[in-house]
């Protein structure tokens, strides 16, 4: 693969797994050939599911962010960090007291699947690192009195993104920036990251299809999370060059880590002779 290099499928997959910002829309609005894609792969009767490393909205609210703009989608074809942080908790430590530094979204989730939360270093169990943007030093101070003065609690952090991407080249920091925060101040690492590119997050996107991991794609903007967690899987994966990462960073990297497919542009996933057949264009879309 050269700088610039676009290279695109031959053939259909059996399943998409698509990330959100970035990949389908970025802010509020589609990206190019994201709709007519999915609406594409809709009608040949083929899965599509979305996985979102974003804990801000739950995924109710990606259902009406996504019917809003006008790609309607079931509920369980939805998952994102908050579903896989609760699962993860329920599965492995159904009994601890959590201090979750979160938006309220993953407040509420924990709230409605009974985990304990408190906000006193004497009771907290875990401390979740999330993407927060009401962060402050009084959350910070309680973490570092429940893990380093304490010497009870252990850090979890729901995904690993260092800044989340906007509109116009600008972003904000995300979770790994909290994350980094409380390690440097109490000396200990994270021990769990619950966002992709753990594999917790494609058991998620699988769910219920009965379809094969090298029979399915995973789409997305981001080499360390997207691209990494399908490459982990020994799953096919597809970089689109409408978020992060560029095709100069895929080319950059040994060729064992790089992504199957980059793509100036969502749609790009049809085949060419089946963008012929449909009369497609790239004015069209």
């Amino acid at each position: 693969m050269t700088p610039h290099e676009i290279v695109v499928p031959e053939q259909l997959y059996d399943a998409y797994v698509f990330d959100l910002d970035g990949t389908i829309y970025l802010g509020d609005h589609l990206l190019p050939g994201a709709a007519r894609l999915v609406r594409e792969l809709r009608r040949r009767e083929i899965p599509v599911r979305f996985l979102s490393n974003n804990p801000t909205k739950s995924p109710v609210q990606y259902q009406e962010k996504l019917a809003g703009l006008g790609l309607p989608t079931e509920l369980d074809d939805i998952a994102n960090t908050i579903v896989t942080t609760v699962r993860w908790l329920k599965a492995h430590h159904p009994d601890a007291v959590v201090f979750p530094i979160a938006e309220q979204p993953l407040v509420d989730a924990l709230t409605e699947a009974g985990i304990a939360i408190s906000d006193d270093p004497e009771e907290i169990d875990i401390v979740i690192a999330s993407y927060d943007r009401g962060f402050d030093y009084r959350k910070l101070q309680i973490a570092f009195d429940a893990i380093w003065f304490h010497q009870r609690a252990f850090l979890i952090q729901t995904n690993p993104d260092r800044f989340c991407p906007f509109p116009g080249g600008r972003g904000e920091p995300d979770c790994a920036a909290i994350t980094a925060a409380i390690e440097a101040c109490t000396g200990v690492q994270c021990q769990a990251s619950l966002g992709k590119p753990s594999r917790l997050m494609l058991e998620e996107a699988m769910e219920g299809l009965d379809v094969a991991t090298d029979r399915t794609i995973m789409v997305g903007d981001r080499l360390g999370t997207d691209i990494q967690m399908a490459l982990d899987q020994s799953m096919p994966s597809a970089l689109v060059l409408t978020g992060e990462a560029t095709a100069e960073d895929a080319s950059a990297l040994a060729p064992a880590h790089r992504p199957r497919y980059v793509l100036d542009r969502v749609d790009r996933l049809i085949p060419a002779h089946i963008w012929d057949e449909l009369g497609w264009t790239e004015h069209n879309s």
